[in-house]
């Protein structure tokens, strides 16, 4: 789990969701992506999964932290968020 918390955005309850899911290193984060690892944590680990935790796996996805998201990608990210309710 050291390679997940390393990780900006990364604490150990996101860790503890992504090594759930399958997801166990920045690779495996790539492969799958944000939205779909959203979903997969919304729905079966956490199905009130926030809106900044979705910004905090983008952050780990571009490698930095979730305010340095450009305002474009927090919109898009937002969009699909409000698209689940």
């Amino acid at each position: 789990m050291t390679e997940l918390t390393a990780m900006p955005n990364v604490g150990p309850v996101l860790a503890e969701h992504l090594k759930a899911i399958g997801i166990n290193s920045h690779e495996d984060l790539v492969m799958m992506g944000t939205e779909e690892i959203f979903l997969k944590i919304r729905l079966q680990r956490d199905a009130g999964a926030c809106l900044n935790m979705l910004y905090g796996i983008e952050g780990a996805y571009q490698h930095v932290r979730k305010t340095q998201l450009s305002p474009e990608r927090k919109l898009q990210l937002k969009t699909f968020y409000q698209s689940l309710d």
